[in-house]
């Protein structure tokens, strides 16, 4: 079997499925779910309550604790508006790269853990191998806080957790959280010419806004001595307002999306009361004072708890072992990683590709990234 191969051959056929995060993602865990059967998994399909989204949880080996998991995203971030230079729903290889939606991000580690799945098969006596493939990561990691819900109902678990987002195969111990959040605010419309007859909506989420950016400065002089993130402090960043629907009208509504990366959680505690505090004192009595039926609601999209550096942490014994790597490093974007930590699983993130291609038009993956990949998933098939 020419393992690299068919892990190109296979990350073809995992590129083809258009698994946009705001798109149904059933064909693909389908796809995934028989491939695993063949190879002799237990596999469970984990549907959402719209029927649309689903993980997908599968095992290899015994029906015991202490097992490895090897974690994957299925989702990939949108295209629309990028200028590819060739269809990114179909992989093209060219100069030893894979190019396509998703190619590093991060169907490439998926791809080598379908490869590899005989061959943990064949190996497994003592300790199981889990593979789990969330939907909605790039949304929030709603599918992965399902999972981990479920999980945490069940009578065993894993004991490491390996996921496998782009690091160049290096090995990963820490990284921010990421807090996701849409805010909407509510006023009453009107004509334009007359704008202390109404709540102009967007006039009070540019406030909001502007007491985000006062935050993201405030947020730099509490970075942590000893921080190893870069930036080393909390970030927030705001991604859209949007509000209003002509020039001569009031805006009635409003919202704004935005996100902070805590590297400890009370910043977040922070910004969150700091804002609460200035809704209700500030931006709300001068909102209500014309209209009292304004409001300013703020969305939970989604808040994913950093991955903490540990002293003790099997996961990355084991890869930095399996790789060969004698440093850990901590990076500043989110994965699924924390989650698993949370329930009390050791994890690291380690994967093939790099961060830096993801999310861009033209995103890909160097086919050595995948032998290195691989190597290591063969190595892991060994310690089983």
């Amino acid at each position: 079997m020419d393992r690299l191969a068919d892990t190109v051959a296979t990350l073809g056929d995992l590129i083809a499925f258009p698994t946009v995060s705001a798109d149904p993602n059933r064909d693909i865990i389908a796809y995934l779910a028989r491939h695993l059967e063949a190879a002799g998994a237990r596999v469970e399909v984990l549907t959402d309550d719209s029927g649309t989204k689903a993980n997908l949880w599968a095992t290899l080996g015994p029906d015991t604790g202490g097992g490895i998991v090897l974690s994957g995203h299925t989702d990939v971030v949108p295209v629309a508006g990028q200028d590819w230079t060739s269809d990114p729903f179909t992989m093209k290889e060219r100069d030893g790269r894979l190019y396509g939606r998703g190619a590093c991000d991060m169907k490439g580690f998926i791809a080598a853990c379908l490869v590899m799945a005989p061959v943990f098969a064949d190996r497994t006596a003592t300790r199981p191998v889990h593979f789990a493939f969330t939907h909605d990561e790039e949304t929030g990691c709603i599918g992965a806080r399902h999972l981990i819900a479920n999980l945490k109902r069940r009578r065993t678990r894993p004991s490491i957790a390996i996921i496998g987002e782009p690091t160049e195969m290096r090995v990963v111990e820490g990284h921010k959280g990421c807090y996701e959040y849409t805010t909407h605010f509510t006023g009453l419309e009107g004509h334009g010419s007359a704008p202390d007859a109404g709540v102009n909506a967007v006039d009070y989420a540019v406030r909001y806004v502007a007491r985000l950016l006062d935050l993201t400065e405030r947020l730099k002089d509490r970075a942590p001595d000893a921080s190893r993130f870069d930036p080393p402090w909390t970030t927030i960043n705001v991604g859209s307002l949007a509000g209003g629907n002509a020039r001569n009208t009031i805006a009635g509504r409003a919202s704004v999306v935005w996100e902070m990366r805590p590297v400890a959680k009370p910043d977040a505690d922070l910004v969150k009361a700091d804002l609460a505090a200035y809704c209700k004192e500030t931006l709300l009595p001068a909102m209500q004072a014309v209209h009292p039926e304004a409001s300013i609601e703020t969305e939970t999209i989604g808040e994913v708890e950093g991955l903490e550096p540990m002293d003790d942490n099997a996961a990355r014994e084991l890869v930095a072992d399996l790789t060969g790597a004698n440093v850990a490093h901590v990076v500043p974007f989110g994965t699924e990683a924390g989650l698993f930590q949370a329930m009390g699983v050791d994890a690291v993130v380690c994967g093939p590709g790099s961060i830096e291609q993801a999310h861009k038009p033209d995103e890909f993956i160097a086919i050595d990234q995948l032998q290195a990949c691989l190597k290591m998933l063969d190595g892991l098939s060994g310690r089983l």
